[in-house]
């Protein structure tokens, strides 16, 4: 059995725990093993912590990969903006000199990092370690007839040098997923389009950050999307959380219900819809219905 180091990160244990419960219920299922991280530290934000002080976030990014290169295993994430901080580290860190330099400030702590962490997103954990045909011999309730509208999101995707996903304007690697499960992967205007959130939009512009999430989701709407898939909590939170937030300011009637990518894979694999924690999020899982599922 493959093992992983689960890096949670700030936004699932606080705000979406049913993130976490769902990717280890499915990576459990698929035969992968999730070990806790004790001691891990925020990632930290790449788009805030590490454009005013790059050293202090090299150094506890450096802690975050050192204690999984402690206990022997790489990194998997499930949120982007994770993702982004831990492998452009673990990329920078590749540099000896740069790792020594480091290295000086985590010995304080008794730690050191030796650059063998390789630092991969719960998706590719899906679609390389277990692949589309796997998982098309396990599904147990196929998404027939469910128009799916894929968001990416910005982190998974760029730089892409480092992320090494092909394009990042036109990716296509969810698409096929939702295409795998039976899904219709649905296209829309605007599809690459950030959540709203991130570079600490959402904190300091509220309103402008909830006005790309209503963009976003008309577009989804007008191209008759049943909901959004998504592979990061901090987008999640936002397409959910952020829709709540536009009904309660009256800008928002109808809402699209949000699904995060180890809760839709979980829905194929025959989990019950409960274990994967879907009646937590904010906006129903009106789909259900259209699959032939309910909520107990």
């Amino acid at each position: 059995m493959k093992k992983y180091a689960y890096f949670l990160g700030c936004i699932t244990p606080l705000r979406y725990p049913n993130i976490e419960a769902s990717t280890k219920i499915v990576m459990r299922e698929l035969g992968i093993q999730l070990l806790e991280m004790n001691g891990a530290s925020c990632c930290p934000a790449p788009g805030v912590f590490g454009s005013f002080d790059l050293f202090n976030w090299l150094i506890l990014a450096a802690r975050n990969l050192a204690i999984a290169e402690n206990m022997g295993v790489d990194i998997t994430v499930t949120c982007n903006g994770c993702y982004g901080t831990l492998q452009e580290a673990a990329y920078i860190l590749r540099n000896p000199n740069k790792r020594s330099t480091i290295n000086e400030t985590l010995a304080k702590e008794g730690l050191s990092y030796e650059g063998n962490v390789e630092v991969k997103h719960i998706t590719e954990v899906i679609l390389d370690d277990i692949g589309l045909e796997k998982i098309k011999s396990l599904i147990k309730v196929p998404l027939n007839g469910l128009k799916v509208a894929v968001h990416y999101g910005c982190h998974y995707l760029k730089p892409r040098k480092i992320r090494g996903h092909g394009s990042a304007e036109r990716p296509t690697f969810l698409d096929e997923l939702v295409e795998a499960l039976g899904g219709e992967a649905v296209d829309y205007k605007d599809k690459m389009m950030c959540c709203g959130a991130g570079g600490g939009v959402r904190s300091a512009f509220s309103d402008l950050a909830l006005r790309y999430t209503l963009d976003k989701i008309r577009n989804i709407q007008a191209a008759e999307g049943d909901c959004v898939l998504n592979p990061c909590a901090f987008c999640h939170f936002q397409l959910d959380t952020g829709q709540k937030e536009l009904m309660e300011s009256k800008r928002l009637e109808k809402p699209v219900p949000v699904v995060f990518v180890t809760q839709l894979l979980g829905l194929s694999l025959g989990i019950p819809v409960e274990k994967l924690g879907l009646q937590y999020n904010k906006v129903p899982p009106y789909y259900l219905e259209k699959i032939g599922l309910k909520i107990a």
